[in-house]
């Protein structure tokens, strides 16, 4: 071999090793396992970052593999994993800020949702940024509903039954709030229902219905409420430290791509919500019907608690600013500003 090709071959090498060592593989994880519409949306912003990004940003993804929510936000702390896709439950563990989207019975529906959530989430990525979270993008999971072993409509039907809580964020507080209100709550991780259920150590559970029918739970709770106690809100994060080694002109495309994602995602989640109802009713679920009167019992109890809930589970100021956002929104005073 002559000097000349050497040296080529040695420039060629030495290229190879220099873009290799510039990809750089976000590990990112979730509770929501590989077959999920969760998942899909993850694979196309990794398609999309590779296209952005030449390449040289990826995304390795761990569906429903590394525990739950608090878990999965632990090893992102420490530094085992770079990203996460979780909802405000898990969220909360780092700032208990996030929780303001999930007060019980504060939305009746989408419009009031998207509404108070574009009004409020700017402070909340500024909230989670002082955490060194980099919140690529928000959406939601559906509309949280009581699956149960035996019919619930009314609250007296709920405290009859042996009610699983999630085991993150505030659970002692959530924990003692049911005890509180006479129920029978159970603080598991969410990878504990399906066995709780089978054994008895559970009856009843909240849930979206695309998460009952994703997990299988709803085989061991064939009765569901036909009530949406709160939306299930969640987000995109990725750490500062990993966020930091991207070059700022690409953070932007890879921001835009994710938050392109997301917009695809909120639809289908909305419109999987139905199909996923109609595919469990198919295999035997039962839909229990609330009366005016059940609903409004629902509601008033929701809302004698608020005071309990307000500063000692959802920080003050963000409570009271969801609640004069959908206020605000139902007086017809304003309209969503156009998406970008």
């Amino acid at each position: 071999m002559t000097t000349r090709r050497i040296l080529l071959s040695c420039l060629a090498l030495v290229c190879s090793l220099g873009a290799e060592a510039q990809t750089l593989v976000i590990k990112l994880a979730m509770v929501a396992p590989k077959d999920s519409v969760w998942y899909e949306y993850l694979q196309e912003i990794d398609q999309g970052w590779r296209e952005v990004s030449d390449g040289t940003v990826n995304l390795k993804i761990y569906a429903g593999t590394l525990g739950d929510e608090d878990d999965i936000m632990r090893r992102v702390r420490i530094g085992q994993l770079d990203a996460a896709t979780v909802s405000t439950v898990g969220l909360s563990t780092i700032d208990r800020a996030a929780t303001a989207l999930h007060i019980p019975f504060a939305f009746a529906n989408e419009a009031e949702l998207d509404y108070v959530q574009e009004g409020i989430t700017d402070e909340l990525e500024n909230v989670l940024k002082k955490k060194d979270l980099i919140v690529l993008n928000w959406g939601d999971a559906g509309w949280v509903r009581f699956f149960a072993k035996s019919p619930v409509q009314r609250p007296d039907d709920l405290r009859k039954q042996k009610l699983f809580i999630w085991a993150a964020g505030d659970d002692t507080k959530t924990g003692e709030l049911w005890k509180s209100l006479g129920f029978y709550p159970v603080s598991l991780s969410t990878v504990d229902i399906l066995p709780a259920l089978q054994t008895g150590m559970i009856t009843a559970y909240e849930a979206p219905p695309l998460a009952a029918l994703a997990n299988q739970w709803f085989a061991f709770s064939p009765y569901m409420t036909d009530l949406r106690l709160a939306p299930l809100t969640g987000a995109t994060v990725v750490a500062e430290r990993t966020w930091s080694k991207i070059p700022t002109g690409l953070q932007r495309k890879l921001k835009r791509v994710a938050r392109q994602a997301g917009e695809h995602l909120r639809p289908k989640v909305r419109q999987l919500e139905q199909e996923a109802i109609e595919a469990m009713v198919k295999r035997g679920l039962h839909v229990i019907a609330v009366s005016p009167e059940a609903h409004t019992e629902w509601g008033v109890l929701a809302e004698s608690v608020y005071p309990q809930i307000r500063g000692a589970m959802v920080p003050a100021e963000y409570f009271d600013e969801v609640i004069a956002l959908r206020n605000e929104f139902r007086a017809g005073g304003k309209t969503l500003a156009p998406e970008h």
